[in-house]
């Protein structure tokens, strides 16, 4: 199906009620009377309530979409120091002023006379949200927080600016990442050598940075009343439906049910590839013996192919990425300069947010454009909810909107991979790294506990532990000799580590969810497709339980799910021969 702006109507800022039309965020100066407004206003009567809240709605929107674009901006040229400065200043300068208006705010609202008559349905999740968080507001923490976002700001200045050279090439290390995929073991070996070496040029820098957020985190921990960072952050990313044990359970799940199995795919890759011995840099290579997939040239045709494979999945999906391509909301491709990683960020006023990712040439460049493309048609279901607070559901929710797109949309991989034995090829890889997902999440969350758990350990210890817990979940088949010196810093690639803590074991969650939503979709495929939109749709205004249930599904890590689930994904990798 074709679609182009001439057909498509773009979607125009709605008109907003209390911000004048044309203002725009500068200063803290130009903002402070309407946080002065709202904290002073009277409220007489349930109809004030309503308006108040919604008015506090749409001026945290209009915030969040300015802090959106500058972080955006940053990202997409980290070398512009006019952009970092522009990130920084609202960091610095706006959020720590703002943050005590939102507990005055929260305040406010729960000790109005008149919040009993508010709609239950409606607020009931934003009420909770409100009441944690005034649970979790200290004054004090405030500038420990202004100076964790700028530190945590660093690690994608640090790595954005990693480049090595390779046969005269100077190249950012996802293009040279692309050479693991190479028959030549040769050339595979040098370029994971050349990132490897490239990396711990700047490991003493980069555990300095990790040590000094430890520490701001653990205070910030102490002042709000935790005995630690890890309880803290369990109540401040509102996990109300499970506790740290529960994800140590999880943990061991994994290594009891999936780490035989991924365990079992490294053995038959070793013997395919007819080698003695695995090495790390055998890790990536397609165990046929053919060289890697390559599913496209350009960001264009990336997106181009995608937008196609979205429409053939439902119009709707197609729409989506089709309106930002004309708003140019889309980039793609790797280059110097930029920073690592990808994402989608949301643009709460307009309601159509932004994918940044760095595009090579990979099936995990395909894979990641699904991935967040599967958040963008999230923030379009949730564009129209009445509070904006609705349109920010967890992560174990907006990763379950993610991880769905990329097994929803398998069956129309023929775009990107027209040759049959491509496609089952590209199949079978992504099936395995959706099983790999596990033990990896595994690791990075148990790190984490540990971390947070010993705020004051020293770095010996951390990469101690870090390798402990690596050879628990990980590459138990591959050999590390004579690469010892490497371990103890894998960790160190992992940016969540660095900037938004403890967000990671919710991609675990969410693939159980995704994988379950992919084998409904396997047998009623349009009742599949209806749940995941109608569960989208719910942005935040239900419990991560009822959203999962309105996908059709369960939120649910028991061991004996997880083993359903897997051997499902396992009958589906054989069928494909």
């Amino acid at each position: 199906m074709e679609n182009t702006s001439q057909t498509l109507a773009l979607p125009e800022r709605k008109t907003r009620q209390y911000l004048p039309a044309d203002f725009e965020v500068g200063d803290w100066e130009s903002l402070e009377s309407y946080f002065e407004e709202l904290k002073t206003r009277e409220i007489n009567s349930q109809e004030d309530l309503e308006k108040w809240i919604t008015d506090r709605s749409e001026l945290e929107s209009v915030l969040s979409e300015n802090l959106a674009w500058r972080y955006i901006k940053m990202t997409c040229d980290t070398q512009d120091e006019a952009l970092t400065q522009a990130f920084q200043f609202f960091v610095t300068e706006i959020e720590p002023k703002a943050s005590p208006y939102d507990d005055a705010f929260n305040r406010k609202l729960v000790e109005s006379p008149y919040i009993d008559g508010l709609d239950e349905q409606k607020y009931r999740i934003y009420l909770r949200g409100v009441r944690r968080a005034i649970e979790l507001f200290r004054e004090e923490n405030i500038p420990l927080q202004t100076e964790i976002s700028t530190k945590q700001q660093q690690y994608g200045a640090i790595a954005g600016a990693m480049m090595v050279t390779l046969d005269g090439e100077e190249m950012t290390l996802q293009r040279a990442a692309d050479r693991l995929k190479q028959t030549d073991r040769a050339v595979r070996e040098e370029a994971y050598l050349a990132i490897q070496t490239r990396r711990l040029e700047d490991k003493e820098k980069l555990d300095e940075l990790f040590t000094e957020l430890v520490q701001l985190r653990h205070q910030v921990a102490l002042n709000a009343g935790f005995d630690n960072f890890r309880d803290y952050m369990f109540a401040a990313l509102g996990r109300f439906d499970y506790g740290p044990e529960d994800t140590f359970s999880f943990h061991q799940a994994i290594k009891e049910k999936v780490v035989p199995v991924t365990r079992q795919i490294d053995l038959e890759h070793k013997e395919l590839l007819g080698l003695d011995t695995l090495k790390p840099w055998d890790m990536d290579v397609d165990p046929s013996g053919l060289p890697p997939l390559e599913p496209f040239q350009t960001g264009d045709e990336l997106l181009t192919k995608t937008i196609d494979c979205f429409y053939r999945l439902d119009s709707f999906l197609g729409d989506c990425l089709v309106t930002m391509r004309e708003m140019g909301h889309l980039d793609l491709e790797s280059r110097k300069g930029k920073a690592p990683g990808g994402y989608n960020y949301p643009l709460d006023e307009i309601g159509v947010p932004f994918i940044f990712m760095n595009a090579t040439s990979s099936l995990r460049d395909v894979v990641t454009l699904l991935h967040e493309g599967g958040h963008a048609v999230h923030s379009f279901l949730t564009r129209d909810l009445p509070l904006n607070a609705a349109k920010h559901p967890p992560s174990e929710v907006a990763e379950l909107a993610s991880m769905s797109m990329e097994l929803l949309t398998l069956d129309h991989w023929d775009i990107f991979f027209p040759n049959q034995e491509d496609l089952v090829r590209a199949k079978r890889q992504h099936l395995e790294g959706v099983l790999e997902t596990f033990p990896w999440v595994a690791t990075i969350d148990k790190f984490q506990h540990w971390i947070y758990e010993n705020p004051t350990h020293t770095i010996q210890e951390r990469h101690q532990n870090w390798v402990r817990i690596f050879e628990e979940f990980n590459q138990q088949e591959v050999d590390w000799s004579g690469l010892e010196y490497l371990k103890p810093y894998i960790w160190q690639k992992q940016l969540h580590l660095y900037e938004v803590p403890f967000y990671y074991v919710e991609y675990a969650m969410a693939q159980l969810g995704a994988i379950a939503v992919w084998k409904r979709y396997k047998s009623e495929p349009e009742a599949a497709l209806e749940g995941y939109k109608k569960a989208l749709c719910l942005g935040y205004t239900a419990t991560i339980g009822e959203i999962y249930d309105a996908a059709g599904v369960r939120f649910d890590f028991s061991s004996d799910y997880i083993q359903s689930l897997v051997d499902f994904v396992k009958d589906e990798m054989a069928q494909l021969g």
